[in-house]
């Protein structure tokens, strides 16, 4: 998967709960507020642009949400 490079600001309690996180499963912390920002994308509900076609659509949703249990499940 493509990754950009973004600036984000986060609370400090925050960020200490993704570096422990990050690092009790030996992954950088990047790593880890992506796959965190992905389940929780999908844990709440998140749909694709209404432009895209809905076999599209579809597709994306399968995609994203088969990588977000994937990364719960490695995680246990």
């Amino acid at each position: 998967m493509a990754t950009r490079k973004v600036t984000l600001s986060l609370d400090a309690g925050a960020l200490e709960f993704a570096e422990r996180a990050a690092k009790a499963h030996g992954i950088s912390v990047s790593s880890w507020l992506s796959k965190a920002a992905r389940r929780e994308a999908v844990r709440t509900g998140y749909h694709p642009h209404a432009a895209q076609s809905a076999e599209s659509a579809a597709k994306t949703d399968e995609a994203e949400i088969a990588a977000a249990l994937e990364d719960l499940r490695a995680e246990g």
